[in-house]
């Protein structure tokens, strides 16, 4: 294999990976014997068709696009290796030869790390935050929980009202036919969540449980499906049950079912040192948030778009999974909010751009001041995972390779980072003026 590596600046590079003919010839036969079977031809039974003969019958590159993609899945990742690049977003591939008996040419276009030149990370001024606990924090969190605690009602003696749950069929139609993806049987929909598009729940509002209702709703002009974008659409729905909470009375059988307090003075007591905690713990969050983005700030780094768009793409995935954990796939999801996958990726792309920013800042801390995660750190946090899986640390560390583990060295490297970052910080209070900040800095 022959690797080429070409800067088109920006910090995308262009790699020119030429194969050996041999291992063309080797990919087009593996495309052949996937083929063969589905292959008929008269005077021949299935998986018996020579090579030569379909090659003859169908052109000499028939199987050329198999073989292609036999090979990207062994040669790309092999010369991305060979390049010595350091590759941070997925290869735009163009294929500019493949014949039998000559070298396999493609090109990927790929983004590279960028380089990090470091501002002031040593000594950074973040705002001190108050992290006291007043009584009406305390009654707000004992609601929540009183909430939790709600059993779910079911309404028979009056219609649907806002915060009800209203369990529906529904389907939908667009100039009476029914479209694909607008069904549902049994679905629970809280009334005011707005999860549903235009004002569906809005029309549920005063209507009885076993009641077939029409709703009328317009889907979005932009709209991830396009033959449905800005149509008004008639939703048949039937409302099968009403369900509402039912709060329990705050008194201390209320404390003795939800906590091991006996008491709702006790109870208020342990509610607040636990608010003091989270307080606590989110006042660390964000001073470490406002330390990281004032370094990035002050560092200098060229983000590639390709890298940007990589990480937005991965997001979106992760939000994608969590919707699904939830009971609704991303397809429903994206019709019934009336989102737009190029809408998502805009409105991640900030966080995508963030998130990148604040790994390569920290990264290049750790190396500049030799952070580097031991073999003993490593083992610490199989022991910790290990323990949340319930599974034996020594079992969870057979299970991972090489890879895994300097993935999670680089990681611990980063932890590393941000705690030398914070035991460095300097705390001040909240600067009254623009002015008043720039001089704390």
């Amino acid at each position: 294999m022959n690797v080429q590596v070409e800067d088109l600046g920006k910090n995308m590079v262009k790699l020119t990976v030429e194969v050996e003919a041999e291992t063309v010839d080797a990919a087009i036969k593996s495309a052949y014997n996937k083929q063969k079977n589905k292959i008929a031809i008269p005077g021949f039974r299935k998986g018996k068709v020579p090579q030569a003969m379909i090659e003859k019958m169908y052109g000499p590159d028939v199987f050329y696009e198999d073989a292609a993609n036999i090979m990207l899945q062994t040669q790309y990742p092999a010369a991305v290796d060979q390049s010595g690049v350091d590759i941070v977003s997925r290869p735009t591939i163009d294929v500019t030869q493949i014949e039998k008996g000559k070298p396999f040419i493609f090109t990927a276009e790929v983004a590279k790390r960028p380089e990090v030149t470091l501002g002031k990370y040593n000594g950074v001024t973040v705002t001190k935050i108050d992290t006291s606990v007043t009584d009406e924090e305390v009654d707000a969190e004992i609601e929540t929980e009183r909430n939790a605690n709600a059993r779910t009602v079911t309404i028979t003696d009056r219609p649907v009202q806002e915060g009800d749950t209203a369990v529906i069929d529904f389907e939908g139609f667009v100039d009476g036919v029914a479209f694909e993806g607008g069904k549902g049987e049994n679905h629970s929909l809280e009334i005011g969540s707005h999860s549903f598009i235009d004002t569906f729940e809005d029309q549920l509002v005063g209507k009885n449980s076993g009641e077939e209702v029409e709703v009328n709703v317009t889907f979005p002009e932009q709209y991830q499906a396009a033959e449905l974008a800005g149509k008004p659409a008639v939703f048949k729905v039937k409302i099968n049950e009403i369900r509402a909470k039912e709060l329990p009375e705050l008194n201390d059988e209320f404390v003795q079912d939800v906590s091991e307090f006996d008491t709702m003075a006790e109870y208020r007591e342990d509610v607040k040192k636990k608010l003091v905690e989270r307080k606590e713990n989110a006042a660390k969050g964000t001073k470490e948030d406002e330390a990281i983005q004032k370094i990035i700030d002050k560092s200098k780094m060229e983000i590639p778009e390709a890298m940007i768009d990589m990480q937005a793409e991965n997001m979106i995935e992760e939000f994608a999974q969590r919707i699904s954990a939830q009971g609704m796939s991303f397809d429903q999801y994206m019709q019934f909010s009336g989102m737009t996958i190029d809408k998502m990726k805009e409105q991640v792309r900030p966080e995508a751009l963030q998130r990148i920013q604040s790994s390569l800042v920290l990264e290049q801390i750790a190396k500049e001041e030799n952070l580097e995660a031991t073999d003993e750190d490593v083992d610490a946090e199989v022991t910790k995972m290990a323990e949340m899986y319930g599974m034996k640390a020594e079992d969870l560390k057979s299970y991972m390779g090489e890879s895994e583990k300097e993935s999670m060295k680089r990681d611990l490297a980063v932890k590393k980072a941000v705690e030398f970052i914070m035991a460095n910080v300097k705390e001040r209070a909240k600067a009254k003026s623009k002015t008043a900040e720039a001089d704390a800095e």
